[in-house]
């Protein structure tokens, strides 16, 4: 597939990070992209600096993805490139102790389920909405490709750490997902891939103290820093255009194993 100004796109948590990044992207090489996210200032802001359309969609919520697939595809046609990088992933231990009082208490149970709920079902609503248009559409080359759908783990989906089980588990269920909807999508000429970051520099780290950051940076291979946002979205744009890529679940991560903790 050529990313050019006849692709439309819809990255999902396109306002920051990632997501934020891979929007950018694709609008330099020339998609009309649609930015999907809950922060409305700051996905209006990027939408507008880059050509793009912002829709405030809620990933968990049915309606608002179908509304929000039914804005972008009012602005710009039919979704040629979904990239799902919404998601969200606080730590919580299986069980925990009390240090003052040494209660032991459980997993909150709502906290696992939203995590699971944004980072797997919200992943799964945006590719069904999205397959749904690309197999209606007209091929784009003489293979018959037709769209693109690229998903976001994370390492944590191979290395959970303590306090990830939520996490790792809805990231788990993303790369689980990848060949059999590849599989689904195969003969209407849609492609399905996933791709697993590593440590990123992403807004999450900004809130950390240096030598943290440091600490993390040092604890990748090679190379021993942070992954740049803009990394990731060059993989973007590879799977993109490379059409013998499907069904891949690729490692972005500088050849880090997540220890326990």
């Amino acid at each position: 597939m050529n990313l050019d100004s006849s692709i439309p796109a819809i990255v999902t948590g396109g306002a920051s990070g990632l997501g934020e990044a891979t929007a950018r992207r694709l609008a330099v090489e020339g998609a009309k992209v649609t930015i999907f996210d809950l922060n409305e200032e700051r996905g209006e802001g990027v939408a507008k600096e880059i050509g793009g359309t912002f829709v405030k969609v809620d990933v968990c919520d049915t309606g608002s993805v179908a509304a929000g697939f039914e804005a972008a595809t009012k602005a710009h046609g039919g979704v040629r490139v979904l990239v799902n990088c919404a998601g969200v992933g606080p730590p919580m231990k299986t069980v925990s102790r009390d240090r003052n009082t040494g209660e032991v208490r459980m997993h909150d149970l709502p906290t696992f389920a939203k995590i699971v709920q944004i980072n797997l079902i919200g992943t799964f609503h945006c590719i069904a909405h999205a397959a749904t248009q690309m197999v209606d559409l007209d091929p784009l080359t003489d293979d018959g490709e037709r769209g693109v759908i690229i998903n976001t783990a994370s390492v944590a989906a191979e290395d959970g750490q303590i306090g990830q089980a939520a996490y790792s588990a809805s990231k788990g269920g993303v790369k689980g997902m990848t060949l059999p909807i590849a599989r689904d999508l195969a003969r209407d000429g849609v492609r399905v891939n996933t791709i697993l970051p590593g440590l990123f520099k992403t807004p999450l780290f900004e809130m950390l103290p240096e030598d943290a950051v440091r600490s993390l940076s040092a604890s990748v291979p090679f190379p021993s820093r942070l992954g740049k946002p803009e990394e990731y979205a060059d993989l973007v744009e590879h799977i993109c255009t490379n059409s013998m890529l499907n069904a891949a679940t690729i490692r972005l991560d500088g050849a880090i194993r997540m220890a326990p903790k």
